[in-house]
Order: C-alpha cells, then structure tokens, then sequence
C-alpha cells in the first residue's frame, strides 16, 4: 500500500505550487485505481494547519474548503485512513531509535510509524527526511507517475 505525504496534498490544493499539476496527476490515479491506498492521520492535520495558515499562503485555502479536499479524496473507495493502533507506540520507538531522530523529524517518525503499522511501505513524498526511515521507501511525484 502507497501513503501519501503533506507535502503532495498541499501541493494538489494550491495551485501556485510548481508540482501542483503533478500532485493532482497522482492522486487522481490513486483516487480511481483499485490497489489500496492511504493518508497517515497526521497528514491530515498537517495538510489543514499548513494550507490554512495566513502567514504560509496568501490567501490561505479556507479550511472549510480544505477539510472537503481531504473528504473528497477518502471518498475513493480505495483510501484509508492510517490511524495509530496497538503497536503504533512500539514501532514509533523503533523508527526514533533506529533513524536516531529528534527534534522536528519526531513528526516524520511518526507517519513513518503509522505507515508501518498498516503495512504502507511506499511514501509518495517530495521530502527526502523519509530516505532515514528502515522500512519506508520514499517515492517522488516524477518517480510515481513515470511508472
């Protein structure tokens, strides 16, 4: 299973973003393929704090608008949801100490963690923090899209 990033979410809702067409591209493949595909929780909220955020886009996405982008795409029957479950604790301590992480890359850890706990090896993402993490594969909107 493919989890997808913050970093492609916000680049298919705003359409200033260099990569917006191809952020679109890829999740509208995923939204219509059949092959399982996910977004971490924390993505989820990160997508709304960043895209919302005055200070980050001007004008910022209203979030009544952002939390439907995100309804729209789990709408794919197809997506879920990655949430924390039983052993998400135990893989998180295993990512932090393997990848010897703190500070703000504790937060990739933690989608790391979840994606792991559900099986979701592939990370679409555009950020390159993932490649320390045991266990994920980062795969970029170029690579997703060649394929």
């Amino acid at each position: 299973m493919i989890a997808v990033d913050t970093n492609i979410l916000l680049y298919a809702d705003r359409e200033e973003t260099p990569q917006h067409r191809a952020a679109l591209r890829a999740l509208r493949r995923l939204a219509e393929g059949h092959e399982a595909w996910a977004i971490p929780i924390q993505c989820v909220g990160e997508f709304l704090r960043v895209v919302s955020h005055d200070r980050v886009f001007q004008p910022p996405t209203p979030i009544g608008e952002a939390l439907a982008s995100i309804e729209s795409l789990l709408a794919s029957p197809s997506a879920r949801v990655l949430v924390p479950g039983g052993r998400y604790l135990r893989i998180l301590r295993e990512v932090i100490e393997r990848a010897e992480v703190r500070g703000n890359l504790v937060f990739d850890a933690q989608i790391a963690a979840v994606c792991l706990e559900h099986g979701a090896t592939t990370l679409l993402t555009e950020d390159r923090d993932f490649t320390r993490f045991q266990g994920i594969k980062p795969l970029s909107l170029a690579a997703f899209l060649a394929d």
